[in-house]
């Protein structure tokens, strides 16, 4: 499954806003990600096309299995690399934005190796 990263950035955001309001929409996407309404306009679109997202007629937008598969797993690379970072001693702003730009391009098994590494830290 491989997609743009700024799409994964959008798919991450529409997650979040459906986990935080209960819904998703295109004014509080760009807010969250500080882009214009035309850019999720063109976003959205294009998601769409690609069947990742659906749009009701008023708007509101739900992501489709194959868009939660991509969302959730960006948004559970940044909760841990956040978290990661943090424990080193990172300021959690500077670890959320670092994470971000991770997120994208650690591969699978670099990601499951530090996953792994902080279950077994835990137990």
């Amino acid at each position: 499954m491989k997609i743009q990263k700024a799409s994964e950035d959008y798919l991450e955001a529409m997650l979040m806003m459906k986990e935080k309001h209960g819904y998703i929409r295109s004014i509080d996407i760009a807010a969250q990600l500080g882009v214009t309404k035309p850019s999720v306009s063109y976003a959205t679109k294009r998601l769409r096309e690609n069947g990742y997202i659906t749009m009701s007629r008023d708007g509101l937008i739900t992501l489709t299995d194959k868009g939660s598969a991509i969302a959730e797993s960006m948004y559970e690379r940044h909760k841990l690399l956040t978290a990661m970072l943090i424990g080193l001693g990172v300021d959690p702003e500077t670890a959320r934005e670092d994470a971000c730009k991770l997120e994208h391009d650690l591969s699978q098994k670099s990601f499951e190796a530090i996953r792994e590494h902080f279950r077994s830290k835990a137990e």
